[in-house]
């Protein structure tokens, strides 16, 4: 299978491309920070030399960077699986945030998935095949205190998400929503996890990598993975 995961460098990005490159899949990671994806690419493709890993560094929430971000996967492949796990976490208050938050928080958060995914979409739709996972959060369903702009861009994530499952239906194209609760990645910081609090990244791989294996008629539309004592 030919895998394209944005956010590839670190976290849960990270932890999906590792379990597809175990799995012997090509992949084409995207990540802003070329220092980290680059290792990350090193680091996989000497681990697991029997997968084809490409890296190519783009900031997706700038319009142009997504569109060709999506123009290098096509020169490499057309993706079977994508995973638009591009995102960042920026706290604040409706009433309180910074001016320009909820600007900066949809364009890494919704319309670095939008352009990217309707850059890839017309080579998908000619395959009648291929599925696109959409890392929405808890956020996306529920509003929370200090959630701000990040969770109205997560709800509008989610929208995207749930509008082009309806669209791509008469393509053969599968679109799910993932909505993580906490997941112990550098947004925690030196959060101690000791007591296996909070939920970790190979979690959320396990699951979308399950869904991607199913029968071409089965699809799973949103999966909803919280912590086991429930979110903090």
């Amino acid at each position: 299978m030919n895998i394209v995961i944005t956010g590839a460098s670190r976290g849960i990005g990270k932890a999906i491309a590792s379990l597809y490159a175990s799995q012997g899949h090509s992949c084409c990671l995207i990540s802003r920070s070329a220092a980290s994806l680059y290792k990350t690419m090193e680091e996989l493709q000497t681990r697991y030399p029997s997968a084809v890993i490409s890296a190519a560094p783009f900031d997706l929430s700038q319009k142009e960077d997504a569109m060709q971000a999506a123009g290098w996967c096509l020169s490499k492949m057309v993706p079977d699986v994508v995973v638009n796990n591009a995102g960042a976490f920026e706290p604040g208050s409706v009433h309180s945030e910074p001016d320009g938050l909820l600007e900066s928080q949809l364009a890494t958060n919704l319309f670095s998935a939008y352009h990217f995914t309707r850059t890839l979409l017309p080579a998908m739709m000619k395959e009648k095949a291929g599925h696109i996972f959409n890392m929405c959060s808890i956020a996306s369903l529920h509003a929370y205190a200090n959630g701000g702009a990040y969770s109205i861009s997560k709800f509008a994530l989610y929208g995207f998400s749930k509008n082009l499952r309806e669209e791509m239906k008469p393509h053969g194209i599968k679109v799910t929503s993932v909505h993580p609760g906490a997941v112990l990645t550098d947004s925690w910081g030196n959060y101690d996890n000791s007591s296996k609090r909070i939920m970790e990244a190979d979690d959320i791989a396990q699951m979308v990598y399950a869904a991607s294996q199913l029968s071409y008629q089965a699809c799973v539309e949103d999966i909803v993975i919280r912590p086991l004592l429930g979110d903090l």
